[in-house]
């Protein structure tokens, strides 16, 4: 595990990108204390900040081929590395280390850009082909790990966060406004987008390359868009389920250095630590947080969990002080974001780093099999016709923000890709409920359009597979996965997630509706094949997000913070409309609305954007 950056074709004097590169390693060093490594070949150079997990003395990049001819940097675990050395073996390659990172060196050597399909696990890539001087950059099929592209004056920069590249002479100022309208609507920046204009995220799946003659060329070489197995039957999808599960977890494993769990007393987590404590002899270490509050404290049904599974279990039930944090925590991502969940991911990371470097995670499972509450309404049955939905909304935005219901009609002139939007979405126009300057809006910035090209493209499968379809492709990435990452970097620690193991997940991603709704309840078919592994209540046990009490927070220890959005002055109201935004702020401190995620959205961007001033 590590942070990844370099560059290829920019116009730099000689002697230039030797400091630059160093300095780019240095700004991601929190993801990699352990060492540096670095190849100056122009016209490309390529750094590394290394976390050490595999082959701990000799796993060292950039590693090269026989000959010296590849060379690669990457960020991530190769799970299959052991199967895929012997058949490089087989096939005449020698290995001069014990790392995984070689056998994507002699695999590019075989295969060539097919090598990403026979990795197993999650990565970014940076692979320099020096006789055909081809700059190869790859991002693995869920974007686990992250890979930002800066692609200008005929080259390209690249760098696992935004840190690295701002280093470079430059470096974009002006922020991208269909960004900044997706970040004020889903809480974050989703791929390809950045909230710079001029760089963007390769998107998970997708690989680029560059060129002196053709510059930077993109495609994808995975989707998440398998075909449905209809008539798979129940008995046969447990099995396999079962299966699949312990090959993910036991691949997981893999590490030269102390490794542990994640464990929220939810059935995914619980299920990935149960299978660790099937497939290992030591007590399997488990880490977990709470809040003072109750209705955010999930360590006693962790404990519960821990203590029946026979894990070594370390728990912290905290009472922080969220004011003295926040800056800290929102500073921590590059871009904007606004998932409240970040503290405690950062909290139960801080804990779990203090006695292993590696930690599992049940990340994924809610997107694969149905476990939100909001994939359990059926979007299709007050669907209108086009005419009646637009005759609907323009009802709705005349009658005044306060009036019963209106939220209610608007949702009624949405199609089902639109209300759907409105459950993992805030609307950014003033007249949906938004906040976001009329001028600056522009076209498209309607809820409805928010989600819309992802329902496009999973056209084919029934309306819950395409609800978490698309949300495997925006929410995951996004949100989840960006979470986990900077989080755990942020205290140097290893986050896996082996539900998202590509075998498991594309299995359960083919899996029909029918399988993972039952009664009301999502994840049937996942709990049936997990029900001889863990406690019984965690079968039963409703579905808990790892929420903290924003509400309150925002009434008490941050309310100072609210205060100060309300100053003319603020650099929010380049964007924001002042009369939409004060009038969140007074209702939800009035305590007639419960405005709180909306306006912790608004606070991280005040926060964010002070900073850059």
């Amino acid at each position: 595990m590590c942070g990844i950056a370099g560059f290829a074709g920019l116009p730099l004097d000689p002697g230039e990108a030797a400091p630059l590169l160093t300095r780019m390693c240095a700004a991601i060093r929190h993801r990699g204390p352990d060492g540096e490594g670095r190849l100056l070949d122009p016209p490309v150079a390529l750094g590394m900040r290394r976390l050490s997990i595999i082959d701990v003395s000799g796993g060292s990049q950039p590693i090269g081929s026989e000959d010296g001819g590849i060379q690669v940097v990457f960020n991530g675990e190769i799970y299959n590395f052991r199967a895929l050395r012997k058949e490089l073996e087989r096939l005449g390659h020698t290995f001069h280390t014990r790392s995984d990172t070689e056998t994507i060196v002699h695999g590019y050597e075989t295969w060539g850009d097919d090598v990403l399909h026979h990795l197993r696990g999650m990565f970014a890539i940076a692979l320099w082909d020096i006789p055909r001087q081809r700059l190869l950059l790859a991002r693995d099929r869920f974007g686990i790990k992250p890979l930002y592209l800066w692609p200008h004056s005929g080259g390209i920069a690249f760098a696992s966060e935004l840190k690295s590249l701002e280093i470079l002479r430059g470096f974009p100022t002006e922020l991208d406004p269909t960004a900044l309208l997706r970040y004020l609507s889903l809480g974050y920046v989703p791929d390809p987008l950045c909230i710079w204009r001029g760089i963007h995220k390769l998107p998970p799946g997708h690989l680029a390359v560059w060129t002196a003659g053709e510059g930077l060329t993109e495609r994808a070489w995975w989707s998440p868009l398998v075909a449905e197995q209809s008539g798979i039957c129940e008995a046969d999808a447990t099995q396999e389920l079962r299966r699949l599960l312990s090959e993910a977890v036991e691949c997981h494993l893999e590490s030269d250095v102390p490794l542990g769990a994640f464990l929220s007393g939810g059935v995914d987590s619980s299920a990935v630590v149960a299978m660790m404590t099937r497939l290992t002899k030591q007590r399997v270490a488990t880490f977990s947080i709470g809040f003072a509050e109750a209705a955010f404290n999930e360590a006693p049904g962790a404990a519960r969990v821990a203590a029946a599974l026979g894990t070594d279990h370390t728990e912290r039930v905290l009472t922080p002080d969220i004011d003295a944090l926040v800056e800290e925590l929102v500073l921590s991502f590059d871009e904007p974001f606004a998932d409240t969940s970040a503290l405690p991911t950062w909290l139960v990371s801080k804990l779990a780093r203090e006695h292993v470097t590696v930690a599992l995670s049940g990340d994924g499972g809610d997107e694969l099999f149905g476990g939100y509450r909001r994939y359990h309404e059926d979007y299709r049955s007050r669907g209108a016709g086009p005419l009646l939905r637009r005759a609907i909304t323009i009802l709705a935005r005349h009658l005044p923000h306060g009036a019963r219901g209106r939220n209610w009609i608007l949702n009624q002139g949405r199609s089902a890709a639109g209300r759907y939007a409105s459950t993992v979405a805030f609307p950014a126009l003033v007249q949906e409920g938004g906040v976001v300057r009329a001028e600056v809006a522009g076209e498209h910035a309607e809820l409805e359009h928010v989600l819309a090209h992802l329902f496009e493209v999973t056209a084919g499968r029934d309306f819950p597979a395409r609800m978490a379809l698309v949300d495997v492709m925006s929410y995951l990435p996004g949100d989840i996965l960006t979470k986990v990452d900077r989080m755990s970097m942020k205290v140097s620690l290893e986050a896996r997630v082996p539900l998202l193991d590509h075998p498991f997940a594309e299995f359960a991603l083919s899996l029909p509706t029918r399988l993972k709704f039952r009664d009301g309840t999502g994840k049937w078919i996942f709990r049936e094949a997990v029900r001889e592994l863990v406690p019984s209540e965690v079968l039963i046990k409703p579905k808990q997000g790892f929420g903290v009490p924003i509400v309150d927070w925002l009434r008490g220890p941050l309310r100072h913070r609210l205060d100060r959005l309300r100053r003319s002055d603020s650099p929010l109201y380049q964007w924001c409309d002042p009369d939409a935004t004060r009038r969140l702020i007074d209702e939800h401190l009035g305590g007639r609305r419960d405005h709180s995620y909306q306006l912790w959205r608004l606070l991280v961007l005040e926060l964010w954007l002070t900073s850059r001033a």
